[in-house]
């Protein structure tokens, strides 16, 4: 049987391993806007600043800036989709693992679920933000025309 165009084929492992670096991307970019933004405004890092649901909110400044860190760890993640996963139909499940996987860290991190609502607005955004950056970004590229070299023409 000939090979298909982008056939899919089960492999966890790959899939495994593109979970583990989608949240390496998150985390590592996460903490590189959350330190830009912390030297813009001379504030002490912490783990709070990531786990901790109290930080994000409207009212204080620090808070404001989190949120900040966050809406742009979802453009640069949605780079990451581009970079790695690179299918336009997995964008979506592979943000939803990542902030899965952020909301556990954050139940362990406070012994309970988030309660904040801007915590949750936060994040709903930010998953919004990276799903449709991601598959718009993917899909471009998937889309793109297939150039066909032919051999020289000849006149008949």
């Amino acid at each position: 049987m000939g090979s298909h165009f982008r056939s899919y084929i089960w492999d966890p492992v790959l899939i495994l391993s593109q979970i583990v670096l989608m949240q390496c991307i998150y985390y590592s970019f996460l903490g590189l806007w959350l330190a830009v933004v912390d030297s813009l405004v001379q504030t002490n890092r912490s783990l709070d600043q990531i786990f901790s649901y109290e930080v994000l909110g409207f009212a204080t400044m620090q808070g404001r800036l989190s949120m900040i860190a966050f809406i742009l760890n979802s453009l640069t993640c949605a780079l990451g989709l581009l970079f790695f996963i690179r299918r336009g139909k997995q964008c979506l499940d592979f943000t939803i693992t990542v902030h899965f996987f952020h909301m556990i860290g954050c139940w362990i991190y406070n012994a309970h679920l988030p309660a904040a609502l801007s915590w949750w607005l936060v994040n709903v955004a930010c998953m919004a933000l990276m799903a449709v950056i991601g598959e718009y970004l993917c899909m471009r590229t998937e889309l793109r025309a297939i150039p066909v070299n032919s051999g020289p023409k000849s006149n008949l």
